[in-house]
């Protein structure tokens, strides 16, 4: 739907400069200036952030044609001449404001959904289960947060008639603005879990909070097995309808649950009836999210055989973009489990974001379930496709073939009847140097076309969580002091995760600087098209021009070194920002405290020399045991900066914490501080106030199953023998690959469906054997965790005599990386 600007402004109650009449027209809102779609329809919320004001990208976002702003801090508007802008207290207030007058244009039904666990997948599943009866609108993947919900409900239309949406919360106090926005009539629980704690100060608290949502509901669905959940629902003295496997007094009584291969089969009673139905799925989650499913079905009052029909054809929940590497320098990112319009949105900026210069090749098939007209939906996916600098598109469906009415000839386009003619196409479309995305509805089956596009390499794969990553950065940034910038460590291939697809993420969150170890990775990430300023901390001299070339900037830690840089910068008539390594009690590299003076008397005879920040290195931050001497080389840091500043004129950035220092000595934050192991989910120090997530998960498969009879014995050396029957399993794993071994010999156990199987005998360079004897349904081709949520890293290294970074930067290149963004 479209607003006026002016319309805008009386709903959220803002101070209006309207300096462009004809441009009021507003449909879209925009929280990002990097992901304008539709510039001229708008209008831009500049938020502050945690790290990032999003009033600094307001000339980003008019140079892009945006025209219409809400701020809530004093714009120079003479700079905007064609700007219309909206000053507010909060922006994030006002977007919230304006999405409640959005609802509140619309009687429809809503379904609220909260809970810890589940929403998304609940959501999902009901949109699955009710779509043939109604025409509905759902919070885009996870979009449950006090931006997402509005984001969310701003997406209701005329055609609508069902609204789901998921609310979120992490503290006290943010659930009644998104209560009033949803504004639900049947309200869902899913469960109350762990997530979030530290934002409350009791569960109990949590609990209260998130209920807010249901305030105004005619129903609360919820299971009542909980009986904290019960009674505090009980409490509120609303109708509800309740479920139960555990024999409380419920609405719906689950009598039985029967495991049948990969299905299940569930009898129950609802209010003195018989009802069954069957799930295409076995594992516990799952089956709890479905019951939540069926008990909405019955509150809305579905047949009980169109409900069995609709649960048996329930489809998994794709909750996550998949990038992986493809042939001939492609790369891959597979979204080919769902299809509409907002997402295909997403994955177009994912895709975007690390196209690294390729050429962007869109699949896409018919879009199911829309509730538009697919003419109507096919010619807003072009309009997409142009503004998202698309290159080729290949549609597959009749549907999708609508493209062909609405797409410039400059874009190559080819269309496809079925899944299948477009598999016997692939070689003569000659993929070369492209970002692929496989953007579909699950019944095509784009899998396929994924497995075909995938480079086929070793069957062991290092997936890293984008998601996690992102999440540990704002944890680590929502303890730093105002003002306080981060530097984040990308070294060693951002400790085996990849440097090129790190840094490429972290310059999408503003990170305020990168640093490697040598100047071959950083002209690697200038290569790929990072911008973002880089460290180096080992500037050899042979690597001086390459710096120069890619504007990477040298630690410095000696004089000897600094002589050397200043006479190849005075040869180049060339200038490169330096930082001062101070040696503080590491002993590694720097300059000790003696030559601090030396130090002072050179960088006065060259007042031109620009000493971008001074800093040093900690070493033993994570032990309270060395506390005193941590004191004592922040105190000896301060005494040498002290010094060089007098010299200066100026003051350089100062830095000296790492990831364990950044919330165990907040007083020593400074101007920046380093990230490293903890951007990766380690917390060796263990006071970070809310928890890190695991970004990495090694994972191999079983090449080969043996029944190994007694006396017999396993792998080199004999180490391992049968004292009674035992079934053996090849993994393709090694040494070669990254497992230590160390590990071997029983030391430790990897994950197979979900049970833990200890490794026999030795590591072998390119695999091992583990003990599956108590694992029946373990087969060829499984899946094996080595590490990730189970086991950890920190397993993995305590069982092996070693750390987590040894362990993280000793995975092989062999090794596939997977890059999920959830």
């Amino acid at each position: 739907m479209q607003y006026r600007f002016s319309e805008i402004a009386a709903a959220v109650a803002g101070q209006a400069h309207i300096s462009n009449p004809s441009a009021e027209v507003i449909e879209h809102l925009l929280l990002d200036s990097r992901q304008i779609i539709f510039p001229e329809l708008a209008l831009f919320f500049a938020i502050p952030g945690i790290r990032n004001n999003g009033h600094d990208f307001i000339p980003a976002c008019y140079q892009a044609g945006v025209r219409n702003f809400i701020v809530s801090e004093l714009v120079d508007y003479t700079i905007y001449p064609l700007g219309n802008f909206l000053l507010v207290k909060n922006t994030v207030e006002a977007l919230q404001q304006l999405a409640l007058h959005h609802r509140q244009r619309f009687q429809l039904p809503v379904i609220g959904i909260t809970g810890s666990n589940g929403k998304t997948i609940v959501k999902e599943w009901l949109f699955q289960l009710l779509h043939p009866d109604y025409a509905i609108v759902r919070s885009p993947r996870s979009y449950n947060s006090q931006a997402g919900v509005p984001l969310s409900v701003w997406e209701i239309g005329p055609k609508h008639q069902l609204g789901i949406f998921e609310a979120g919360i992490s503290r006290a106090g943010e659930m009644p603005p998104l209560a009033a926005i949803i504004s639900c009539n049947v309200g869902v629980f899913t469960n109350l879990g762990a997530a979030h704690r530290e934002g409350f100060t009791s569960e109990a608290q949590k609990l209260q909070e998130k209920l807010l949502l249901f305030q105004h509901c005619d129903c609360i669905v919820y299971c009542r097995d909980d009986e904290k959940v019960g009674a505090a629902i009980h409490a509120l003295a609303k109708p509800s309808l309740t479920w139960s496997k555990n024999g409380h007094t419920a609405d719906l009584s689950i009598q039985s649950i029967h495991l049948n291969g990969q299905q299940a089969n569930i009898t129950a009673d609802f209010r003195g009836a018989a009802n069954q139905i069957t799930l295409p799925f076995n594992d516990a989650i799952s089956i709890e999210n479905a019951l939540h499913c069926w008990a909405v079905l019955l509150y809305f009052g579905l047949d009980p055989l169109v409900i069995r029909e609709r649960m048996l054809r329930l489809e998994p929940v794709a909750m996550r973009l998949e990038l992986k590497e493809g042939g001939k320098d492609c790369i891959l990112v597979n979204d080919s489990y769902s299809a509409d319009f907002t997402s295909l949105k997403l994955a177009l900026q994912f895709l975007n974001q690390n196209a690294q210069g390729r050429s962007q090749t869109l699949i896409i098939t018919d879009i199911l379930q829309s509730g538009e007209p697919p003419k109507i939906l096919f010619e807003k996916i072009a309009q997409l496709i142009q503004q998202q600098a698309i290159n080729r598109v290949i549609g597959i469906g009749k549907e999708a073939a609508l493209l062909r009415q609405f797409l410039p000839s400059h874009i190559r386009q080819h269309f496809f009847d079925h899944t299948e003619a477009l598999l016997q196409a692939l070689p003569a479309l000659d993929f070369a140097y492209e970002a692929i995305l496989l953007k579909g509805a699950r019944t095509f089956g784009l899998e396929r076309v994924a497995d075909v596009l995938s480079r086929q390499v070793h069957q062991t794969i290092l997936e890293i969580n984008l998601s996690a990553m992102s999440h540990n950065l704002r944890a680590y940034s929502r303890a730093l002091q105002p003002g306080v910038r981060l530097m984040a460590m990308v070294k060693a291939s951002a400790y085996g995760a990849g440097s090129k697809e790190v840094a490429r993420l972290l310059e999408l969150l503003r990170t305020d600087c990168f640093c490697v170890a040598y100047a071959d990775e950083g002209a690697e990430l200038r290569e790929a098209g990072i911008l973002t300023p880089i460290l180096v901390l080992n500037p050899e001299p042979g690597a001086f021009e390459q710096m120069l070339r890619h504007h990477l900037e040298p630690k410095v830690y000696s004089i000897r070194q600094l002589q050397e840089l200043t006479n190849f910068l005075a040869h180049r008539n060339a200038v490169l920002p330096i930082h001062l390594s101070i040696d503080t009690g590491m002993h590694r590299l720097g300059f000790d405290q003696h030559e601090i003076e030396p130090l002072c008397a050179f960088l006065r005879q060259r007042p031109g020399l620009e000493v971008r920040s001074v800093f040093s290195h900690l070493a033993a931050s994570e032990d309270p045991q060395h506390d005193d001497f941590t004191h004592e080389q922040a105190r000896r840091f301060t005494h040498a900066y002290e010094q060089l500043i007098a010299v200066l004129g100026y003051r350089p950035i100062r830095h000296l914490l790492n990831s364990n220092g950044i919330t165990r000595f907040p007083q020593y934050q400074m101007d920046m501080v380093r990230l490293g192991i903890g951007l990766y989910g380690i917390d060796v120090s263990n006071t970070l106030p809310e928890p890190l997530e695991i970004v990495f998960s090694l994972h191999a498969t079983i090449s080969q199953i043996k029944d190994i009879a007694p006396g017999e014995t396993i792998g080199y050396g004999r180490r391992a023998k049968a004292e009674k029957p035992l079934r053996s399993a090849t993994i393709s794993i090694g040494y070669a690959d990254g497992l230590p071994r160390a590990a071997g010999n029983g030391r430790f156990s990897v994950i197979v469906h979900d049970q833990m199987a200890p490794i026999l005998g030795g590591v072998c360079m390119d695999m091992c054997m583990i003990d599956v004897t108590h694992i029946p349904k373990a087969a060829e081709g499984d899946r094996v965790t080595i590490f990730g949520k189970t086991p950890q890293i920190e397993h993995l290294a305590e069982a092996s005599g070693t750390i987590p970074y040894e362990l993280f930067t000793g995975i092989a290149p062999r090794v596939k990386r997977v890059y999920v963004q959830e």
